[in-house]
């Protein structure tokens, strides 16, 4: 899961982004409202996290300014502002909405039912043919038989699952699964693929991850 967080306590930002990452989360930061807004309309989340009272731009204005411009990423409101009122207000504009200070389990179980919802994932395990991928437990089989993935690798199968029978390019892949600033190549993540692939499909006559030439790839049963 990718991940924008908008937070101006750059103590408070460090915190959760590192116990984000722990998760592997990828994580990108901003400290101000403007710069935020500038992140999440030039690039692809799958959940934003903006404080409330935010330098230049609010956090309620910055989801406003997106929802106006068709950019329906997840939002979830972080902030101390806990009155009745304020959850009414904050709730009519964002996704969801979590009072300081918070544990960080129900934060992390709360991005993970953005994440469900916005991915249209009804059921923690995905599917297709006889692969099964968890989510949660980060275990994958295919015809029953476990498989050992990496970190990143099981991310990208995540990915490829997730948007099964339908064609992503390295440019997706790469914003979708590395953070700002990350030099990633085509080469890297064909090797990538190369190394799920015969972890996946090696052993077995149907093959499921596809490369489409000179497009990326897909992960189809057909």
């Amino acid at each position: 899961m990718k991940i924008l967080l908008i937070e101006d306590d750059e103590k408070l930002l460090e915190s959760i982004k590192e116990g984000l990452k722990k998760f592997d989360f990828r994580v990108d930061t901003a400290t101000d409202g403007e710069e935020g807004l500038y992140l999440a309309s030039n690039n692809q989340y799958d959940v934003l996290i903006v404080d409330w009272m935010i330098p230049k731009i609010s956090g309620i204005d910055l989801i406003k300014k997106l929802r106006k411009d068709n950019i329906t990423t997840p939002a979830l409101i972080l902030t101390a502002k806990g009155d009745v009122e304020d959850k009414v207000e904050g709730l009519s504009v964002a996704d969801d909405y979590l009072t300081k200070p918070f544990d960080f389990d129900e934060l992390v179980a709360r991005l993970k039912a953005l994440y469900r919802r916005s991915h249209n994932i009804s059921e923690n395990v995905l599917k297709i043919a006889d692969l099964e991928l968890n989510p949660d437990t980060k275990e994958v089989k295919r015809a029953g038989k476990h498989i050992d993935l990496t970190a990143k690798q099981f991310e990208l199968l995540k990915y490829l699952m997730i948007n099964k029978n339908k064609i992503v390019t390295p440019q997706m892949i790469s914003e979708n699964l590395w953070e700002l600033g990350d030099e990633i190549t085509s080469n890297v993540i064909n090797v990538y693929i190369s190394h799920i692939r015969k972890k996946i499909d090696k052993d077995h006559d149907k093959k499921l991850i596809k490369t489409i030439r000179g497009m990326g790839f897909k992960i189809s049963d057909e």
